[in-house]
């Protein structure tokens, strides 16, 4: 029923200007399309809208995440930009200066691991990024 339906990721947001502006400033996105209470972005082929809440989000899990090519120039470019990364020291997750390595995460993509990292945006939606390892 769905198989051919596009995903697309909507994070709130309880000041869209906040957010446009970190969006910009911290991950260089602007958005296509601007609509009263809300915000479209694209990057690569897939999208993402920030939308004006009320509510906050948990923050308790990745809402988006990123696929790249090269996670370590990333990250130096999102510290370069101030972004903060989180840190981790669970069973099974530990980040070393933000980055982990989390085993078996690309079974259906013909990859052994993933190597991701993840930070918070102005309105508390946790974000990662992650490069595949084949």
């Amino acid at each position: 029923m769905l198989e051919n339906a596009q995903v697309a990721t909507r994070l709130p947001a309880q000041d869209l200007d906040r957010a446009r502006a970190f969006y910009l400033e911290k991950l260089g996105l602007e958005p296509v399309e601007e609509r009263l209470g809300g915000l479209l972005y694209r990057c690569g082929a897939g999208e993402f809208a920030l939308f004006e809440s009320a509510g906050k989000p948990s923050g308790e899990h990745t809402q988006m995440a990123f696929e790249v090519e090269d996670l370590d120039s990333v990250v130096v470019e999102l510290l370069d930009r101030g972004v903060v990364l989180e840190e981790y020291d669970f069973p099974g997750l530990r980040t070393e200066n933000g980055i982990a390595e989390v085993e078996g995460n690309y079974p259906s993509k013909g990859g052994k691991a993933e190597r991701a990292a993840w930070f918070r945006d102005s309105e508390g939606n946790l974000l990662g990024i992650g490069q595949p390892i084949r």
